[in-house]
């Protein structure tokens, strides 16, 4: 699955993408989410009956993450270019409520709520002006030649719980942090105390779990005895930055989504 991780990335989806949930090549079908990979020309048995890859990423989809919509309200609402409160408002939306219940719900006067609708619909057509205006920038900077390794930008991982200039940085500068912090085994060689070092570290050893399993402590420390010596720190670090999730007993770990 490595393979596919190289492929594709939410942050690089289409818009097409991102509203169907998934993507796909000549041969297979594949979940924007999770990395779930169905297998064109394939037949599969679901509760009794066969299904196609295209139906089995829709019930995969439906199954796992409920819907894209769902998923997309769930990030970091720094990533939809909007505040908290409109986040939770639009998840209201979503939910049917009226105006009336929204306004109920959160305390507010339904003229601000119409106030926030209003200008979210502003936000959809400045959005889709901007888009159409990057599509351009970067067709122009490719015919002239322009781009540069140097100054492509490492995106945030999807799950981050801060985004702040601390992601201000580039492919390049994250490769020269790898090969300073990291050993070619990937052990820590000494643990970074900027932070825009400390995320890229700590993402890749996230890469050491598979997201879907459900690991218990014992499992999760036994990773990361062999990459830091203190790893109860390392593993804070982990759930704190948003790389992984716990149950609240602890009993359980896994990479979030």
């Amino acid at each position: 699955m490595k393979e596919f991780e190289e492929r594709k990335s939410l942050w690089e989806a289409t818009q097409d993408e991102l509203i169907k949930g998934f993507y796909e090549d000549c041969n297979c079908v594949y979940c924007l989410i999770c990395k779930e990979t169905y297998i064109k020309g394939e037949i599969y048995l679901y509760e009794n009956h066969f299904y196609d890859a295209y139906k089995m990423i829709e019930i995969h989809s439906k199954d796992k993450h409920g819907s894209m919509l769902d998923y997309l309200l769930s990030l970091n609402c720094k990533f939809l270019g909007i505040s908290s409160a409109q986040q939770f408002i639009l998840k209201l939306m979503a939910d049917g409520k009226s105006d009336k219940e929204i306004s109920e719900e959160k305390g507010i006067s339904c003229s601000t709520v119409r106030n926030h609708r209003y200008k979210m619909h502003e936000y959809e057509k400045q959005a889709k002006l901007f888009l159409g205006t990057m599509e351009l920038f970067k067709n122009k900077e490719k015919s002239m030649k322009l781009e540069d390794s140097t100054i492509k930008f490492y995106d945030a991982h999807k799950t981050a719980t801060m985004i702040d200039d601390r992601y201000n940085v580039t492919v390049e500068e994250k490769k020269k942090i790898i090969e300073k912090y990291l050993d070619q085994d990937g052990i820590i060689k000494q643990m970074p105390a900027k932070e825009k070092a400390k995320i890229i570290i700590l993402r890749e050893i996230a890469n050491n779990f598979t997201p879907g399993i459900h690991y218990k402590e014992i499992e999760i420390n036994n990773t990361l005895k062999k990459i830091h010596t203190d790893f109860p720190y390392i593993r804070r670090l982990l759930i704190e930055y948003g790389f992984l999730d716990r149950t609240d007993s602890c009993s359980e770990y896994w990479i979030k989504e």
